[in-house]
């Protein structure tokens, strides 16, 4: 039996059981057949002899059978006796025996020399002393025949019953495992060709097989956006890595062969110092990036107050150069339910971004409010805006609207983080801005906790 499948096993199976159940019932019938074949002929004979009682009558002295009387019906002879048990009418069988006694309603065999007689007997009165005996007697089936015939049909259709059924069972079962062999096939698939692509595909559906598929799927989705995230942190950070160390490595080179003086061993690690940092934080964002794609780190979310936060933020901007003017518009008292560090890094990120692409002696403005349920937190620069056909582009990696601009300061992952953070607490961010009229980000997102996502739960 192990070298079956298991749809051969449930097949096997679902047959031996029909067998057996239809062997019992064929067995309960068989014991029956004698009880009901004496039921029913008793049936059968009080229902005529009943049907004929109520057509005989008597008119002076003479017995009168109305339309519908008959002495033979359906292998059941009605007799009509005297009171003294004389016959008045009908014909009873020859091997009948004469003289039988009465009993009023009372069914009883009779032995004769062909066989066995059910007989029942009715008094039928005309008077407080006056009447006569109607009597109806049948001839009592052989059950042996009745039997052998039964069982001779089922010797007939028995196989043809077991057959039906046991091609019916593997047809199910062979329709129910289908979606597993799918999975496996998938499953082939991926573990050959490495194509964290491929999804099983069942319907939706409540039965354990439909729900087995969609965790898979889902187990399939959540991995290939487990590899793809590896293999973008991999990319990046070998593209963005490479000019920091081909700086850092001339620079060792520079100075073991020129540097002569403390002076200039101190600019070569001024330099090497200055990469060092920047490779530095790069890695940091990509791991901060990773980590909220894949879910790998899990959110602190808190009831805080989003107007203290903002406010400190805004007065503690230690990068912020003394040209540009910051300015806030708070509404006090917003309370919301958000991540403090995750919002921290948003709003750095936003005020950031507007500094470095700000105008010399420029402005920023900072507002935040509630609007019935949704909190909007803004930040507005009047820096040289961002072309319509770029606007688009801004949310992806490393990209930089003015790379000259950004010099060694932007990474181009600000704006993608923005984005996850917004999205990790149920809002949206999103940008107006005109080339050469500033940009304006906005960000919002629900002020009450929202049923999380699968990812957020991992989150």
């Amino acid at each position: 039996m192990k070298r079956f499948s298991v749809k051969l096993k449930l097949a096997l199976w679902i047959t031996l059981l029909m067998l057996l159940f239809v062997t019992l019932v064929l067995g309960f019938l068989v014991a029956i057949s004698s009880s009901v074949v004496t039921e029913n002929t008793y049936d059968q004979l009080n229902t005529v002899l009943r049907s004929n009682v109520t057509l005989i009558s008597r008119d002076q002295g003479k017995l009168v059978f109305d339309d519908g009387f008959s002495f033979t019906h359906n292998g059941v002879y009605t007799l009509v006796y005297s009171e003294s048990g004389a016959l008045l009418a009908g014909q009873p069988p020859l091997t009948f025996p004469e003289g039988a006694e009465f009993e009023s309603s009372v069914l009883r065999p009779v032995e004769t020399d062909d066989g066995t007689y059910y007989v029942l007997d009715y008094w039928l009165p005309f008077g407080w002393e006056d009447g006569v005996w109607v009597r109806g007697m049948i001839q009592a089936p052989d059950v042996a025949d009745v039997v052998d015939d039964f069982i001779g049909m089922t010797v007939l259709l028995l196989p043809l019953v077991v057959l039906f059924g046991a091609l019916g069972a593997y047809l199910l079962a062979r329709s129910t495992f289908r979606p597993i062999d799918r999975i496996i096939r998938a499953a082939g698939a991926i573990e050959e060709g490495s194509d964290l692509s491929q999804r099983i595909g069942l319907p939706p559906g409540r039965d354990e097989i439909s729900r087995l598929g969609q965790a898979f799927d889902n187990m399939f989705a959540r991995l290939e956006t487990s590899f793809e995230s590896e293999k973008q942190f991999t990319s990046d950070a070998s593209h963005e890595l490479r000019t920091p160390v081909a700086v850092i490595l001339a620079q060792c080179g520079e100075a073991r062969r020129h540097a002569q003086t403390p002076e200039q061993y101190a600019q070569a690690l001024e330099v090497i110092d200055r990469q060092a940092k920047k490779m530095s934080g790069l890695i940091q964002q990509l791991l901060q990036m990773t980590r909220l794609e894949q879910g790998t780190q899990r959110a602190s979310f808190e009831e805080a107050d989003l107007s203290a936060l903002v406010e400190i933020i805004c007065a503690e901007q230690p990068a912020l150069p003394q040209s540009i003017t910051l300015q806030t518009s708070i509404e006090p008292d917003v309370t919301a339910w958000f991540d403090v560090t995750l919002m921290s890094r948003l709003l750095q990120n936003l005020i950031s971004n507007a500094a470095r692409y700000g105008r010399p002696q420029g402005h920023i403005w900072v507002s935040l409010a509630r609007q019935d349920h949704t909190i909007e937190l803004a930040v507005r620069d009047d820096g040289i805006g961002i072309p319509e056909d770029k606007l688009d582009k801004i949310w992806q990696r490393f990209y930089q609207v003015d790379p000259a601009r950004a010099g060694n300061r932007g990474t181009g992952l600000g704006l993608t983080m923005v984005r996850q953070i917004a999205q990790l607490h149920s809002g949206e961010v999103t940008v107006q801005s005109a080339e050469g009229g500033g940009s304006c980000f906005t960000l919002r997102f629900p002020d009450t906790p929202q049923e999380p996502t699968k990812k957020e739960k991992d989150f």
